[in-house]
């Protein structure tokens, strides 16, 4: 019979079977290893967490996350979420049993801490579908776009023929790619980021300190656009021994004629994909399939194949999530 142990915090989990993992399991990310683990320890705004299990002395699954939260007392309150970035690192052989454990003792450990846990997936959990339902998360479709990135003359043939223009016009302007190495590029990057979250997007963004940190830990790298020394934007990209992950991309588009930070900003991580012999460049998501989405727009036109990889759902206070989704949207609405 086989012997299933699980392990309740990061002291349980031993480096070398999580590595080993890892190298192992097709559903294996940046997100689920170590050194993200460790990067979220580091920032005071979210609280990491990490639940592993065992089968027969060999590690089988493991989840890794973050609880968040925003604003003040009352909004804290309301806002409270677990997050799992990635999906779960998952043996291909694990059984329903142990994933079943492991998924329980995530919801009983979060359960005080978050109104909801959601679960980001950047791979096809399709075949445990049945079992992540049968403790109680609901799976959503969302969409994403991946780009193959092992021939270059390919992917820039994929891309349309709007964006290619508009690639060649914002160098010719003079435009450069530059990688962030100080705190200084990183704030003006910050600066345009955040002026994109108030105006447009309109959802909470990690604060300046995410960023600061994250070139401090040597996480990924953030490439900046510059015209001039001026910085009209940018990309923060993290990746793993398989794919490089669009985490996040600004670009002040309306600025200058003839030139598109944005779109060169998406180039330049993809381009980093493509010169260090990465099999993929990962946008980590375009969308709700029945919702109208300008960001999945822009993303379509990199030539990337269109998935739904979807995400896992588990409410542990449906009223109170419902009651924030709304709240949310009026706000939205109102800036």
């Amino acid at each position: 019979m086989i012997g299933i142990t699980l392990h309740i915090n990061i002291n349980e989990i031993e480096r070398e079977a999580w590595g080993n993992l890892l190298d192992n399991s097709p559903y294996a990310s940046f997100f689920q290893s170590p050194q993200c683990y460790e990067f979220y320890a580091s920032l005071s705004f979210m609280q990491p967490f990490v639940f592993a299990v065992s089968e027969d002395d060999v590690l089988k699954g493991l989840v890794c996350g973050y609880i968040i939260a925003d604003g003040g007392m009352i909004k804290r309150y309301f806002s409270r979420r677990a997050i799992i970035p990635g999906g779960l690192l998952l043996s291909e052989d694990i059984s329903d049993d142990a994933l079943t454990l492991l998924l329980n003792h995530t919801k009983k450990e979060l359960k005080h801490k978050a109104i909801y846990i959601e679960i980001r997936n950047y791979k096809n959990y399709s075949i445990f579908k049945s079992v992540f339902e049968s403790v109680g998360f609901a799976y959503q479709p969302h969409l994403n776009f991946i780009i193959e990135t092992n021939d270059e003359i390919l992917v820039f043939k994929n891309i349309s023929s709007s964006k290619k223009r508009q690639i060649k016009q914002t160098l010719k302007e003079g435009v450069q790619i530059v990688e962030a190495k100080s705190k200084s590029d990183v704030i003006s990057f910050y600066e345009v980021l955040e002026k994109l979250y108030k105006e447009k997007i309109k959802l909470p963004l990690f604060p300046e300190s995410f960023f600061c940190k994250f070139i401090e830990n040597h996480v990924g790298r953030i490439f900046i656009i510059q015209k001039d020394l001026e910085v009209l934007g940018g990309i923060v990209c993290v990746y793993d021994n398989y794919a490089v992950y669009e985490w996040f991309v600004c670009g002040e588009d309306k600025k200058y004629d003839r030139v598109y930070p944005s779109v060169l900003a998406t180039w330049a991580g993809i381009k980093y994909a493509l010169d260090n012999n990465y099999v993929e460049f990962n946008f980590m998501g375009a969308g709700r399939p029945d919702r109208t989405y300008g960001i999945r727009e822009f993303k379509s036109k990199f030539g990337g194949k269109q998935v739904d990889q979807g995400r896992f759902l588990y409410l542990y206070k449906p009223i109170q999530y419902r009651f924030t989704k709304y709240i949310l949207q009026i706000i939205r609405k109102m800036k």
